[in-house]
C-alpha cells in the first residue's frame, strides 16, 4: 500500500516505511522530527520542472505529463523508481512523504499513481 503524506504532519505507526520524494529539504523542519527511513531525492522531478509547476494548480495537469515522461525516460529516476518498488515489494506500507502545501496537486501524488500503474495496484 502507497500512502502519502506531508513531511509536517505527525508520523504514526501505520505510516510504514517513510520515503522524503522531494528534492530539495522541506524548510522548517530538522531531521529528528521528519523520522524518514530514506531520502530519495533521485525521484524528485527535475529542476527546470519543478520551477515550471511552481505550486501553480493551472499547471498541474502538464507538469504531471512531463514528470511521468522523467520517470520513464531518465535513467536516474527508473533506479528510484526501482528502489521504490523493492520497498513496496517488502513492506505492507510505504509512504511516501513531501513538503508542498498542496495535498492534492504535488509530485508525490503523480508518483503514488506513476507506481501504482506500473505495479498494477
Amino acid at each position: 500500500m502507497i500512502k502519502l503524506k506531508r513531511i509536517y504532519q505527525e508520523r504514526e505507526e501505520n505510516d510504514g516505511v517513510r520515503v522524503l520524494v522531494d528534492r530539495i529539504w522541506p524548510r522548517g523542519i530538522s531531521k529528528e522530527k521528519a523520522h524518514l527511513d530514506l531520502w530519495l531525492k533521485e525521484v524528485a522531478p527535475s529542476t527546470e520542472l519543478r520551477k515550471f509547476f511552481g505550486h501553480d494548480p493551472k499547471h498541474f495537469a502538464e507538469f504531471s505529463k512531463r514528470y511521468s515522461e522523467e520517470l520513464t525516460k531518465e535513467e536516474e529516476k527508473r533506479i528510484a523508481i526501482t528502489q521504490l518498488k523493492l520497498l513496496l515489494e517488502t513492506y505492507p506500507v510505504v509512504t511516501l512523504v513531501y513538503g508542498a502545501k498542496d495535498e492534492k496537486q504535488n509530485q508525490a501524488v503523480v508518483l503514488k499513481e506513476y507506481l501504482e500503474r506500473s505495479i498494477g495496484g
